[in-house]
């Protein structure tokens, strides 16, 4: 047996026991079969949300990472602050954890192992800490272990005291190398995990969610997962995709876009909460899947000492993706200036972060923010054109005569009029001699 559960512990079932004798102290219990492969997946993803703190990441297959710290304290508050950080993060995900520190790996290791889980930043305290193990925490063999019971060695210190030719000749070398690595007088070269270039991450759920909103716990896992991956390449993504497996049906798809890149777990939770917030679900859900690539370089915020634009521009980012993904994301464009002198064509949708295009050379006359489709006729009386009152002429005309190439020709004279209320409306006059309101001013 490899592990054990709190709820079966609790009745005195232990990590090695034979299992007719768990099942002695626990008729009830229920065993799972270990799975290497997820076992491993989900060390690699903590240890992709690990590389938030620090790049210096390693494997210590198959329930343990290492991490080198020394140089993320001052940015994160102190050791102690730190730890505190990992500790809430990997809760966060789902786990629990041992943790320890030292001013060396494999120090820190072993220390995990110990009674209580210590802290410590120099080697005068370190090697205290690693005689008081018991003998079982260095040696990886239980033939070794055996052996050094037989001669009354129960604890690191005692077996610090034996010749260390003896040793090496009856326990070989490597438990030597290993002490010396841990105590600090050896080097310990680590092999260190590379963050993927794409994010693909899965949740198998504990039971099967029929509801969209249920969907957002279990998705935060992933995405804190993804936020540690984008923070270690210093990178963002303009979208991501949430992946709904179920039992009978082929899977379902949620495409979330964001407005200007980023990372922020809950920024992107609170963007597929909105999505989420009018989804109905195909069929109950067994497993989620998150997956995002095309990342884009995305370095730190500096903090500005009096504020300034880049906080409103942000803020405006976050309203327009909002919007978006609870609306659909062509439901929001933003409007760019088109050179074409007829109004009804003089400006075309576009992505709303997209900068607006120049003029092209095309220079237009005054025009109204309200323009008024299609024209309204508009009555004239004794030559003068009537809107609840003659209208009377401030300026124009304005000739448009454009769009024979197109199919869509017109013949125009603009006049900017004051009505009876003191509005400003933009009208035109058609060869014809009718009149038209097409825009308004104010």
């Amino acid at each position: 047996m490899f592990a054990v559960e709190a709820q079966a512990e609790s009745q005195g079932v232990r990590a090695g026991m034979e299992l007719a004798a768990a099942w002695a102290l626990a008729p009830r219990l229920q065993l799972r079969e270990r799975n290497s492969s997820a076992e491993r997946a989900a060390l690699e993803g903590i240890a992709a949300w690990l590389c938030r703190f620090t790049p210096a990441v390693s494997l210590e297959p198959p329930h343990g990472m290492l991490a080198e710290v020394r140089g993320s304290l001052r940015r994160f508050g102190g050791l102690r602050s730190l730890v505190a950080q990992i500790r809430e993060g990997i809760a966060a995900l789902g786990f629990s954890a041992r943790l320890s520190a030292a001013p060396s790996a494999r120090g820190a290791w072993w220390l995990t192992f110990g009674q209580t889980q210590a802290l410590l930043e120099d080697f005068s305290t370190l090697r205290g800490a690693l005689e008081r193990l018991p003998i079982e925490t260095v040696c990886a063999t239980d033939e070794a272990r055996m052996l050094l019971s037989r001669i009354g060695i129960g604890t690191v210190d005692a077996l610090l005291e034996l010749p260390r030719a003896g040793v090496a000749r009856r326990l070989g070398p490597e438990l030597l190398a290993d002490l010396d690595r841990a105590l600090g007088t050896a080097p310990e070269p680590r092999r260190f995990f590379v963050p993927p270039e794409h994010f693909a991450a899965v949740l198998e759920l504990p039971a099967e969610v029929e509801h969209a909103a249920g969907l957002l716990f279990a998705t935060r896992r992933l995405l804190l997962q993804l936020e540690g991956v984008l923070s270690a390449r210093q990178s963002g993504i303009r979208r991501f995709l949430v992946v709904l497996e179920h039992r009978r049906l082929s899977s379902s798809r949620i495409e979330v876009g964001l407005a200007s890149p980023g990372r922020e777990a809950e920024r992107l939770l609170g963007l597929l909460r909105e999505r989420l917030s009018g989804y109905t679900l195909a069929a109950p859900v067994e497993a989620v899947r998150v997956e995002a690539d095309g990342f884009v370089p995305l370095a730190g915020d500096t903090q500005s000492l009096f504020g300034g634009g880049r906080t409103d521009a942000e803020t405006w980012h976050r309203l327009v993706e909002r919007l978006q993904a609870r609306l659909g994301e062509h439901a929001v464009t933003g409007l760019d200036l088109n050179a074409d002198y007829r109004p009804e064509r003089a400006w075309r949708p576009c992505p709303p972060d997209a900068a607006q295009a120049a003029r092209k050379g095309v220079a237009f006359g005054p025009r109204p923010l309200w323009l008024v489709e299609p024209p309204r006729a508009l009555a004239e009386r004794n030559g003068i054109p009537q809107h609840d009152g003659p209208l009377a002429m401030l300026a124009g005309p304005e000739r448009i005569e454009s769009g024979w190439w197109d199919g869509a020709e017109v013949r125009r004279d603009y006049f900017i009029a004051r009505a009876t209320d003191a509005a400003l409306l933009w009208i035109y006059r058609t060869p014809g001699g009718d009149w038209y309101l097409h825009g308004i001013f104010a």
